[in-house]
């Protein structure tokens, strides 16, 4: 078999199972976080969650199809290497930012949930003189 054909291969089989195991990591654990934020409405925080895992797999694999092209010829078994390396590399940097990204509205969506449900300020138990005005 072609080393090009091999490397497109053992690029495709790496990212797809990297990004499957990254989806499902962050369905599992995403859930817990979106039940408190809807306030134990299990089935809505389940919808949202299984929408934010769509999105990811469509980010993810979009990239994972378009980085797919290798702009030089591979020749050799070290070239393949280096290729896969290179792409698996790149699928990995995608795949963190995906999961900062989602941490970070995750944990926004909480803020907002913990501010709808925290007790009104309280009202002030002192007045501070006026200030005369400075000539």
């Amino acid at each position: 078999m072609n080393p090009i054909v091999w490397t497109y291969t053992i690029y495709l089989v790496i990212s797809i199972a990297l990004t499957i195991w990254v989806a499902r990591t962050l369905h599992r654990n995403g859930r817990h976080f979106l039940v408190e934020v809807y306030r134990g409405n299990e089935s809505l925080a389940d919808s949202v969650n299984h929408l934010l895992v769509v999105g990811f797999y469509l980010v993810n694999l979009g990239y994972i199809t378009l980085a797919l092209a290798v702009s030089r010829y591979v020749h050799d078994t070290r070239g393949a290497i280096e290729t896969v390396s290179a792409k698996v590399g790149a699928v990995l940097i995608v795949l963190g930012i995906m999961h900062f990204t989602n941490l970070f509205v995750f944990t926004r969506m909480r803020r907002r949930a913990e501010l709808r449900s925290a007790p009104p300020p309280l009202p002030p138990t002192s007045r501070l003189a006026p200030i005369a005005p400075v000539r």
